[in-house]
């Protein structure tokens, strides 16, 4: 019988951990986290330091690619609690229509990401790639930590205060407004409006990393994610399955964006479901959620408690003054209907 395709997006939940299940144990002992389903990036014991190793591509946005593949990568690396160093790119550039002031402006982006957070680009690679009609960036972010400040999506406790930064769908809102500018003016949306939602992807932005070390030097953090394709609720269901835990969420209190929602809905998205960059779910000690907001705040990001970490048998519960319901499931990332609607998929 000849089987069905595959989506565009991440591979199904249950087929990446039956591929991971079938993986030999590593041969390396030094190999603390390896590839696992919910966790950001893996771990390596160098001593006194644990090395970080994170790569990830950027796939759906076209414009800024470099600045995102970047921050995405360095996301994933301060959700761990640790600290980006070092960068690698891989840019894969289409047949036609390569210039070198393309090559230029890309490389000018993930210059300039590097530098607002520290980083080192020590390596790549770069060629114009058979088959491709638009530039894809696969970027390799390297940092480190320690022992003490090393955080997991595993490290969830039943009690806990789930918390989420900043608001969702942040990076989905700025791809919106990015890829489908036109389609947004021809349904009378604002130019001003326009660039403002545009520009999402730098003010708050989508880096973690501040979010992430704050919360750190406020309190004790038990678990950190950080939600990026499928969403919000694909990142709380990523969280949950790596800490075997329950979650009960309280609907009024995810901090959606109001941009988010209007965007979301001219084209006909789940906004729970829309790649979130830019938010980063953590999970404290209830006594202490009080002074982590408060923290986040003082330091100009926003931050909201939006339930708690419940035992296994209480599922993924999103609750509403009605009753309560179930977490959403997405198969994939609700913004790949963005590219569907022109068939550029």
């Amino acid at each position: 019988m000849k089987q069905p395709f595959l989506p565009p997006g991440k591979l199904p939940a249950t087929l990446l951990e039956d591929l991971l299940r079938q993986q030999e144990p590593p041969a390396d002992p030094r190999l603390l986290i390896g590839p696992r389903p919910g966790e950001d990036a893996a771990v390596i014991d160098f001593g006194e330091r644990l090395l970080i190793a994170k790569s990830d591509p950027i796939t759906f946005a076209t414009d800024a690619i470099g600045y995102y593949a970047v921050n995405v990568n360095a996301n994933d690396i301060a959700s761990m609690g640790g600290t980006p160093r070092w960068f690698l790119a891989t840019l894969l550039l289409p047949e036609k229509g390569t210039t070198p002031d393309l090559v230029r402006d890309i490389f000018a982006q993930i210059q300039e990401a590097c530098r607002a957070l520290q980083v080192t680009l020590v390596g790549g690679h770069t060629e114009i790639t058979l088959g491709l009609d638009r530039p894809l960036v696969c970027g390799q972010m390297l940092g480190e930590t320690t022992r003490e400040a090393l955080v997991t999506s595993a490290g969830a406790q039943i009690g806990d205060a789930v918390l989420l930064t900043k608001g969702y769908p942040l990076e989905g809102s700025a791809i919106i407004a990015r890829e489908r500018a036109a389609q947004l003016a021809a349904q009378g949306f604002a130019a001003c409006d326009i660039a403002r939602w545009q520009g999402l992807l730098f003010d708050p932005g989508i880096s973690v990393v501040r979010d992430a070390a704050v919360l750190q030097q406020a309190v004790e953090v038990h678990a950190m994610h950080d939600p990026t394709e499928g969403g919000v609720a694909t990142g709380l269901r990523e969280l949950a399955n790596a800490s075997n835990v329950g979650l009960r969420l309280q609907a009024d209190q995810l901090p959606m964006l109001p941009e988010g929602r209007m965007l979301c809905e001219a084209f006909g998205l789940d906004p729970l479901g829309v790649i979130a960059s830019g938010a980063l779910l953590a999970t404290v000690p209830v006594a202490q959620a009080t002074s982590a907001i408060q923290a986040c705040n003082a330091a100009s990001i926003a931050c909201y408690d939006i339930g708690r970490v419940a035992t296994p048998d209480a599922g993924l519960l999103l609750c509403s003054q009605d009753a309560p319901g179930q977490l959403p499931s997405f198969a994939r990332d609700e913004i790949v209907k963005l590219f569907e609607v022109e068939g550029v998929e």
